[in-house]
């Protein structure tokens, strides 16, 4: 008979324990569904608040932009203030800036309130992750991660229809108003399953590597988005990528002559959390690329409604969903090293398998492909997000939960960037002004391409990686 790993916790302990996951995952929801679902609908947004759809791009822009500069500072919060109240905090902060954003009635107004969304975002998710990482027994860790990949991939997927639906059969407030409810639910499930903790001894803040990270990860996400914005020069592009490369150099020097850095580099000693960041954000260009791409193809080149795109899009989750229930088996049947190896090279396939889609492809085709593309996806980002913090000490948590957040960021704002610079070169190949198909599909090509390449990241892991997590879940289930 198989022994009770957690003899010494009660019945709540243990019904504590199975809801982090569900309540980080509801934060981690909006905050993934927000930076999505505005997309859909710019142009009803645009006529609302008396501006042009091309100026409304500042409004997915700040709030991307805010998550990027804050997401270093969340770790020192949780530790100054605790946790569970800074969590708490954000989900506020979160849910009143998305009223803000609903009640906004200029562009300013709108670009304010997505500012202090991306702020509470910030916080909000990398927060909840330490409070799970520090909470969650060793040997559930998989399966917690596992759950918690799900609304990071639902998130970008369901953004599309979702925002399409609410401005076609209501009004584009409500794609603001939706997270109020969900942060209701987040808050009231805080304060009753997860214990207040007291506040650590913090170290002191990192003002000046704040500051130079923030500009840095701020001209980088801009520059990058800015490669598919018409009303930006080529020369301002690159001083914006030119002085976030300079700010990170300059982080680099800094960080290695400060005691207390506000992104710890030397966690990147530790190969499967360095192997994990590198291999794991190229994968996911894909999260920030594929619905950006989808949306253009879908929309522009094939004339689709947004709903009608959104719904196609969608399909890819019902993929995801279902490797959730396997994902942890297949990882502990065929191990990290290879389960990652696989999945970069098929993932990435299928994602460049998108650039032959026409308007002649039935539906169900395309549907197909996507729903496989899901699954792949699915397992691979289980795998690697665990991975991440496989070999770390509690004390390295919340230091790496803020690396790994901010990297995250990163990656899927880079994937946009890359897709539209890649759409942005075939046209200026061809010598024209207006997207075609082909473009299109040197987006899908590049992102893939890029999946691809985490193979070789994935390719230096030991064939026995994470052998610390299945040791010890194995010792805690002893027959």
């Amino acid at each position: 008979m198989r022994s009770d790993p957690t003899p010494h916790l009660s019945d709540r302990e243990r019904a504590a324990i199975r809801m982090i996951p569900f309540i980080v995952g509801c934060a981690l929801f909006m905050q993934m569904l927000d930076a999505t679902v505005v997309a859909t609908a710019i142009p009803a947004m645009a006529l609302a608040l008396n501006t042009t759809p091309v100026s409304m791009n500042v409004a997915i822009t700040s709030y991307l932009l805010a998550l990027a500069v804050f997401v270093p500072v969340s770790g020192w919060a949780g530790e100054r203030f605790g946790a569970r109240r800074v969590f708490i905090m954000a989900i506020v902060l979160f849910s009143v800036a998305s009223m803000a954003c609903a009640l906004s009635q200029t562009l300013q107004q709108l670009v304010i309130a997505r500012l202090v969304q991306g702020l509470a975002g910030a916080m909000m998710v990398p927060v909840g992750r330490v409070i799970m990482l520090q909470r969650t027994p060793k040997q559930d860790l998989l399966k917690a991660m596992s759950f918690l990949a799900m609304p990071a991939l639902l998130g970008p997927i369901m953004g599309p229809p979702l925002g399409g639906f609410l401005v076609t059969y209501a009004s584009w407030h409500w794609i603001f108003l939706i997270n109020i409810p969900v942060g209701v639910l987040g808050i009231y499930l805080t304060l009753n399953y997860i214990r207040a903790d007291l506040p650590s001894h913090a170290r002191p803040l990192d003002w000046i590597g704040f500051i130079l990270s923030g500009v840095a990860l701020a001209a980088l996400v801009w520059g990058f988005e800015s490669t598919g914005n018409a009303d930006m020069s080529l020369a301002q592009t690159l001083t914006l990528i030119g002085t976030g490369l300079t700010c990170g150099l300059l982080y680099l020097w800094h960080a290695r002559h400060h005691p207390h850095p506000i992104l710890d580099l030397g966690l990147l000693r530790i190969p499967s959390f360095a192997i994990s960041v590198l291999g794991g954000n190229l994968c996911r260009f894909m999260v920030g690329g594929t619905p950006f791409l989808l949306a253009i193809l879908l929309q522009v080149a094939f004339d689709m409604s947004a709903f009608t795109a959104g719904l196609i899009t969608f399909t890819s989750a019902a993929g995801a969903l279902v490797m959730k229930f396997i994902a942890s088996r297949v990882i502990e049947t065929f191990g990290y090293k290879r389960v990652l190896m696989f999945n970069a090279l098929v993932a990435g396939s299928l994602t460049a398998l998108c650039a032959l889609f026409q308007t002649t492809t039935p539906f169900w085709l395309m549907i197909i492909i996507l729903a496989i593309g899901g699954v792949f996806r699915s397992l691979l980002f289980t795998a690697v997000n665990t991975l991440t913090y496989a070999e770390l000490n509690p004390d390295q948590m919340s230091k790496a939960s803020t690396f790994a957040a901010m990297a995250q960021q990163l990656g899927v704002s880079l994937g946009v960037g890359c897709a539209a610079l890649a759409m942005n070169l075939s046209m200026n190949a061809r010598g024209a002004n207006t997207l075609v198909q082909s473009d299109v599909a040197w987006g899908f090509i590049t992102i893939g391409g890029f999946c691809a390449l985490s193979f070789f990241s994935f390719l230096r892991l030991p064939a026995n990686a994470a052998a610390q997590l299945q040791k010890r879940a194995n010792s805690a289930s002893k027959d």
